[in-house]
């Protein structure tokens, strides 16, 4: 039969409603992450899998999504506009954005919800080699990157230098992110870069692989200083040879990352993607290193931020939340 252009349109409305039909079976879910440079971004792609994969809400299978973002502040701030159903936010920033402190001051964002804490996020000082860096004080007069506008660095590069007796003003400032702070660094242009993600980070693995740096320790009267001001970051220690050319451990300081949804979602909802996580980590495993720290044990470590009630659902079915 040939086939007219009656038949043609008629096709293309078959698959019109076929594809209607298919998006209102499906729950639509985005997770917002953080650059393609750093830990955020591959584990949110796992996980929007995981729920795709594994969760339905009302007979409906997920279409999750992972998205490029701008990191713990700009997440926080697209969960305050339900721009986004959940997002990757460091636990001080999430404290900071719920309770009004630091950038948050005169706009807190009360209506966030934590899904489940995730794995500590480590906080890497990276320097060039040859800029003659040693410690922190030893930034003044340089150039450093606090990160990508919108994350969660810019507090911390500030809080760094006060306790070593240095202002933004010491400083030259920059603001790229993570791959492009690492490319500088390589190619002279930048002396330093403050980095809080989940060991190793891509960036600095592929930086490290052709360049000489250095990852500075912190430690000392100056960070514990820092730690009783800031009650959600914890001395730790970068094991040995996690980057090329680091071949001892250093102390420095780390913060958890937590799931953060907003009050809209859905308590259904949310009860299913935190199910779907928390019942499969092993697989989150399998992307990132920092995918096996995911555990159902630590999920309700989540500071002063509320549960969303869908997530507190399922941690009580699974009695570790009473």
């Amino acid at each position: 039969m040939r086939i007219t252009w009656k038949h043609a349109v008629a096709g293309l409305a078959v698959a019109a409603l076929a594809t209607t039909a298919l998006a209102q079976q499906r729950q639509f879910f985005g997770i917002a992450t953080g650059g393609t440079g750093g830990t955020y971004y591959p584990l949110g792609g796992m996980l929007a899998q995981l729920i795709s994969n594994k969760a339905t809400v009302d007979g409906r299978k997920f279409a999750a999504t992972a998205e490029a973002a701008g990191a713990s502040v700009a997440n926080a701030k697209l969960l305050g506009g339900k721009e986004i159903e959940s997002a990757f936010v460091a636990a001080d920033i999430l404290d900071q954005a719920f309770n009004g402190k630091a950038q948050f001051a005169n706009a807190p964002i009360k209506n966030l919800r934590a899904l489940g804490a995730l794995y500590p996020e480590t906080v890497q000082l990276v320097v060039r080699a040859n800029a003659n860096i040693n410690s922190v004080k030893d930034l003044k007069g340089k150039s450093i990157s606090s990160g990508a506008p919108g994350s969660g660095q810019y507090q911390l590069v500030t809080d760094l230098l006060r306790v070593n007796g240095l202002t933004r003003n010491d400083v030259k400032e920059d603001s790229s992110s993570f791959s492009q702070a690492m490319d500088k660094i390589k190619d002279g242009n930048l002396d330093a870069t403050l980095i809080t993600a989940g060991t190793p980070v891509a960036a600095i693995t592929d930086a490290a692989q052709s360049h000489p740096i250095k990852i500075l320790p912190l430690a000392g009267a100056e960070v514990a200083a820092l730690l009783k001001e800031q009650p959600y970051y914890t001395q730790v220690q970068l094991p040995a040879n996690t980057y090329r050319g680091q071949t001892a451990a250093l102390p420095t300081i780390a913060v958890m990352a937590v799931w953060t949804a907003h009050d809209g979602v859905p308590d259904n909802v949310a009860y299913e993607v935190t199910k779907a996580l928390y019942e499969n980590t092993a697989i989150m495993g399998q992307v990132h290193v920092q995918g096996k720290n995911i555990s159902l044990q630590n999920a309700t470590a989540v500071g002063s931020v509320p549960l969303h009630p869908g997530a507190a659902r399922y941690y009580r079915e699974k009695g570790v939340l009473k």
